[in-house]
């Protein structure tokens, strides 16, 4: 009996969309910008690679072929022939670039409605909303209260956090109120319960999403950004495959920070990790688990959190060389039905200015032992994802988007 397997790549656009320019991303091509600069030759500062990028199993199901479709360019060390499976190219309907609305649109459903987003000025955060969450979580304040990448936030204003007990409050140019505070000196699960109150407080504002980010260490040279972050989420505005393969009575099991993202709404397994090997890992461990009909979808975040954001080029063309080396573990323990599908949730072009995400279109990469080679084009929308999925599944076909299988 079939099972679906989905592989998130946080962030792993293939160059800009209709409306990147909307965005201020016209021109934007995460994988197609890192493949040129690895193909100058140029190591990184660590010496941990060099020379053209390197991903022969994620160019044998399509990549560059559906770089070259969504561009019109194929990226230097890549093929436009694939040598099996199916690929193409998704195109998002929902309007922002954020997390939720690319997570929820491959899930079936399209966001119908604007978020809301904090201006990008100082303070960035309405007064009311600061004095009651003041307020009611009983804090001495805030500090932040702007826009800011969540590394560089921490370590200007760690070290004030652990000496006033005030959290670190900050945005970006998503739907997202995020916090930051230190897992011990101020405390893991105090910090969950005051984002649970931010997440209360911001709802009516529309903001997707309050992020936890605890940090450990002592000062700003050793501050690290753990493994507990967690996201308390808008729920989706109708059932998405999730909850529709979870009502037929089969599996579903959520990795990394699938969960979080669709507010828990029909997960069955919740799984738990952080970096690519221990969400391969988990991943590998949900395929010998999963009965028939199980849905699998794991987010592989470090993409878009560790490099993207921050602007890595040379550690973002790493962390693709590390998937595309386990890619095969994936594949040599798909059973002759299952179906496995490699896809993104929008771009974070670490070439381009700034550190947010940036409005690109998606690969769909689709391989299964039991499915013949081609090209399914350049798909409307995300959706089609959430409906391919459903089709191979056996499920009712949703409101939005069609199957390209």
């Amino acid at each position: 009996m079939p099972r679906v397997i989905v592989c998130l790549l946080d962030s792993v656009g293939i160059g800009g969309a209709p409306d990147a320019a909307q965005y201020g991303d016209e021109g934007a091509n995460t994988v197609g910008h890192i493949a040129e600069w690895a193909a100058q030759g140029k190591a990184d500062r660590d010496g941990l690679r060099a020379g053209p990028l390197n991903v022969p199993n994620l160019d044998a199901l399509g990549l560059g072929a559906a770089i070259k479709l969504s561009t019109g360019t194929l990226p230097p060390g890549l093929s436009d022939l694939p040598k099996g499976g199916r690929f193409g190219v998704g195109r998002e309907v929902s309007r922002g670039k954020d997390t939720p609305s690319g997570h929820w649109e491959i899930a079936g459903v399209p966001v119908p409605f604007e978020w809301g987003y904090f201006p990008q000025t100082v303070p960035s955060f309405p007064e009311e909303l600061v004095a009651e969450l003041v307020h009611r979580a009983g804090l001495p304040g805030i500090l932040g209260n702007k826009h800011a990448s969540g590394t560089d936030i921490i370590a200007e204003l760690g070290e004030e956090h652990i000496r006033t007990g005030k959290p670190i409050c900050y945005t970006s140019v998503d739907s997202v109120f995020q916090i930051a505070a230190h897992e011990t000196h101020f405390g893991l699960q105090r910090l969950y319960d005051l984002c649970e109150i931010a997440f209360q407080l911001t709802k009516p504002l529309n903001i997707g999403r309050v992020i936890a980010r605890p940090f450990v260490g002592e000062d700003a040279a050793s501050f690290k950004r753990t493994g507990n972050r967690r996201d308390f989420a808008i729920s989706p505005p109708e059932p998405t495959i999730l909850d529709r393969n979870e009502a037929a009575g089969n599996q579903v099991y959520a990795i990394g920070k699938i969960s979080d993202i669709y507010a828990g709404s029909g997960v069955t397994h919740k799984i738990k990790g952080t970096g690519i090997p221990q969400l391969f890992d988990k991943t590998l461990d949900a395929m010998e688990m999963a009965a028939d009909r199980a849905f699998i979808m794991t987010n592989f975040v470090d993409f878009d959190s560790e490099y993207g954001h921050r602007r890595d080029v040379p550690g973002y063309a790493a962390a693709l060389e590390l998937f595309d080396r386990r890619l095969p573990e994936i594949i040599n323990k798909m059973r002759h039905d299952d179906l496995l599908i490699l896809t993104a949730d929008h771009g974070n072009d670490p070439t381009w200015p700034g550190t947010d995400h940036t409005r690109e279109q998606i690969p769909i990469l689709v391989f299964s032992p039991a499915l013949g080679p081609g090209e399914i084009g350049i798909r409307k929308t995300f959706a089609d994802i959430g409906e391919s999925i459903a089709a191979w599944l056996g499920l009712a076909p949703g409101r939005h988007g069609r199957s390209f299988l």
